[in-house]
């Protein structure tokens, strides 16, 4: 765009600077020094409006020189930025569009606001599949700039949701800025998919809460919640705090909290918890066991059968739990 204005404001420098010229050298009108200076740029020479003395002649050649070479640039230029930038444009959509269609078990995002970047930035550093929803110009950019699959639209539209693979999503994250929009994307989300897991942002009155339980949503957060809850376990109880923290975000020391699923090849299936070899082959500890009916187990015993579909919250050197986790997928 510097381009074309650049290009633009010298092309009305050079038919100024040939039609003064020809006013000058030859006395003519400006309207007749502008027809001749066009004419010439253009190299489309209909004829000359005005007789032309050698110095006018001289000038024409030099205005020649000066011209077509510089048309020529400008013609090249909007080529470049009209028809190579559409082309590009298209071919990114397309490609944009493949994924979107083979993309599976990921998560949507609705909505790039503060909560909804910093959602994207965790899935991609966790390196989880995910599509954005998005409707505003300013947050495409910048989701454009980050290299993530996005779609373009209202996240409560059934169509929008049916593009982002809302048929084969593992979850969804409603943070637009409202609680109507949040309650419509988890209605439209719910209907398209009864298995989706959604979690959904709320501004924490306990009736919207209860609407957005019976519109389908798993899960109702509240950041102010949240926000005030921190903050007050930070001055009741910071050790707490600091070693959630410790375990669930990662740290210096290599150590993290991370949840594994038991299928039904796991090699540790129908095994107690002293004979897993979590604790042996890869030292890990095991926090909580989340059984398939949803009944949670907090510092399970030796003796504690490990089932099919438990949920395992191990604590342990991020190597050990990748580990186990590559155990896992190959089982």
């Amino acid at each position: 765009m510097r381009k074309l204005i650049l290009s633009l404001v010298v092309s009305i420098v050079l038919l100024l600077f040939g039609s003064f010229g020809y006013m000058w050298i030859e006395g003519a009108s400006f309207d007749d020094g502008l027809y001749m200076t066009m004419i010439t740029v253009t190299t489309v020479g209909y004829g000359e409006t005005i007789h032309l003395s050698d110095a006018g002649r001289y000038f024409t050649m030099v205005l020649i020189l000066l011209g077509v070479g510089f048309v020529m640039f400008i013609f090249k230029e909007m080529a470049e930025t009209v028809v190579a930038g559409g082309l590009q444009k298209a071919l990114g959509e397309r490609k944009m569009s493949k994924k979107l269609g083979q993309i599976t078990g990921h998560y949507i995002v609705c909505g790039f606001g503060r909560i909804g970047e910093v959602i994207c930035d965790l899935l991609a550093k966790n390196k989880r599949k995910f599509v954005v929803i998005e409707k505003g110009e300013d947050e495409l950019a910048l989701i454009q700039k980050r290299g993530y699959l996005c779609v373009p639209g209202d996240a409560s539209d059934d169509d929008v949701l049916l593009v982002a693979g809302v048929e084969r999503a593992k979850g969804l994250i409603g943070v637009v800025s409202s609680d109507s929009d949040n309650l419509y994307i988890t209605l439209s989300a719910r209907s398209l998919n009864p298995e989706l897991n959604i979690i959904t942002r709320s501004s924490g009155d306990v009736r919207t809460k209860s609407k957005f339980k019976r519109a389908g949503a798993n899960k109702v957060i509240s950041p102010y919640d949240i926000g005030a809850t921190r903050m007050a376990n930070l001055i009741l109880k910071p050790a707490v705090v600091d070693f959630i923290d410790f375990a669930v975000a990662g740290n210096d020391f290599g150590l993290t909290m991370e949840e594994i699923r038991v299928t039904a090849r796991s090699p540790m299936l129908n095994k107690p918890l002293m004979e897993s070899g979590l604790r042996k082959t890869y030292n890990l500890i095991v926090v909580s066991i989340t059984r398939a009916d949803g009944q949670s187990i907090f510092n399970p015993t030796p003796d504690i059968v490990i089932m099919e579909a438990d949920v395992l919250i191990v604590l342990g050197e991020s190597d050990q739990v990748n580990a186990l986790e590559k155990t896992m997928l190959k089982s």
